[in-house]
């Protein structure tokens, strides 16, 4: 068999909390793509995948599954992907990276699979019930099904449909939210309102799927975050979701609201800013039972994380001891976080060989090129990440 040929569709972008999943194209790109702030699919066509083209891809990946286990057995295994195994496919050529790809998920064991692109409930209902259908008699390891849409797209199913999506096999639901404040909703022509968003939102949960809200720090700009911190903070109380995920605002060049940021019309945040900003919005939120997690490298706070209501003073807590820090220490702190050295506020003293390197190289830096050098150096880190 030449593994090669084993081959199907994947898309650019999976969340974060899917990398361990198996990942299946079942729409390409994003059929709206208007988004000021998103680089992910600016100049690509959506279209549809037709029924039989993800079927086919359904049934390359349950040949690969079959195939890597006779090659587990083979190598002396028992159908089961471990370190020898991997090993072996992933330092050979003749593996394709879907065939790679299936191997990392079997690996990890996690059952989960995560559709690609970026709103497959625009998918008729019919189409979709058919696929996941399929992909559970196909691959009945899997356990979890989860994808991305838009809030705008789900309001336009009825409650029947999303409840047939659901027993078919859709688990979870990523939207992004956003913010919560109208004029900042029509400013990046995210084409969608507040009332839009909770809508949609009651729809998923009342269909029995999990529902992740992706909220943007920083997409209010010096100009709204105040009101962009609120209202969607009253949004979000409204619809009371199972996740709320956060991903701070980075704007570089090949994305349209850079052009605003080039204009002056858009102020970034900086980044004290946005830590008093997403303390506004936690201390805003009330009365749900959401799970907060900032496991993306552009969150400033990464501990920023944990269950509502149990928590609530716990995240506020890591903020303010964000504040309470000297100039210095929250220079050195911003620079290993964006640099990929730390992930707590605790790692800035946990190591002080590593603070030592951290302050010589920003004084470095600061002297050769000043303080704006030294934000620059700390925005081209962070801006890696996108």
């Amino acid at each position: 068999m030449d593994e090669n040929s084993l081959k199907f569709e994947q898309g650019p972008i999976r969340p974060p909390n899917e990398a361990q999943s198996l990942l299946l194209r079942f729409t390409r790109n994003c059929p709206w793509n208007h988004c000021l702030f998103c680089p992910v699919y600016k100049g690509r066509k959506f279209s549809l995948r037709t029924v039989e083209e993800i079927k086919d891809d359904i049934d390359t990946a349950r040949e690969i599954v079959d195939d890597i286990e006779a090659l587990s057995k083979k190598l002396g295994g028992d159908g089961r992907v471990d370190g020898k195994v991997m090993t072996h496919i992933l330092h050979r050529s003749q593996y394709s990276t879907s065939y790679r790809s299936v191997a990392v998920w079997m690996h990890y064991g996690t059952d989960a699979c995560f559709l690609q692109d970026a709103d497959n409930l625009i998918m008729k209902t019919d189409h979709l019930v058919e696929v996941l259908t399929y992909l559970k008699q196909r691959l009945p390891r899997i356990s979890r099904v989860t994808t991305y849409t838009r809030s705008r797209t789900v309001s336009k199913k009825s409650v029947e449909s999303l409840h047939r999506i659901r027993k078919a096999g859709l688990d979870r639901i990523h939207i992004g939210l956003e913010t919560g404040y109208d004029p900042l909703l029509k400013l990046v022509k995210k084409g969608v309102t507040a009332d839009g968003h909770i809508d949609a939102g009651h729809r998923v949960l009342g269909a029995g799927m999990e529902l992740s809200e992706y909220v943007m720090p920083g997409l209010g700009g010096q100009e709204m975050w105040k009101e962009h911190a609120e209202e969607t903070a009253r949004v979000l109380n409204e619809i009371n979701p199972n996740f709320i995920r956060l991903r701070s605002l980075r704007v570089p060049k090949r994305v349209p609201l850079y052009e605003k940021l080039e204009a002056g019309t858009f102020t970034m945040q900086t980044d004290d800013m946005l830590a008093e900003e997403l303390r506004v919005f936690i201390s805003s939120l009330d009365g749900i039972t959401s799970t907060i997690t900032s496991d993306h490298m552009m969150n400033l706070l990464e501990e920023v994380s944990g269950n509502l209501p149990r928590d609530k003073e716990k995240m506020l807590a890591v903020i303010e001891d964000y504040q309470a820090l000297s100039d210095i220490d929250r220079l050195v702190y911003r620079t290993g976080r964006r640099g990929g050295t730390y992930r707590s506020l605790r790692d800035l003293k946990r190591d002080p060989t590593t603070y030592r390197k951290i302050r010589n190289l920003i004084e470095q830096v600061q002297t050769e090129k000043g303080m704006d050098g030294v934000e620059n150096f700390i925005a081209e880190m962070v801006d890696r990440y996108i």
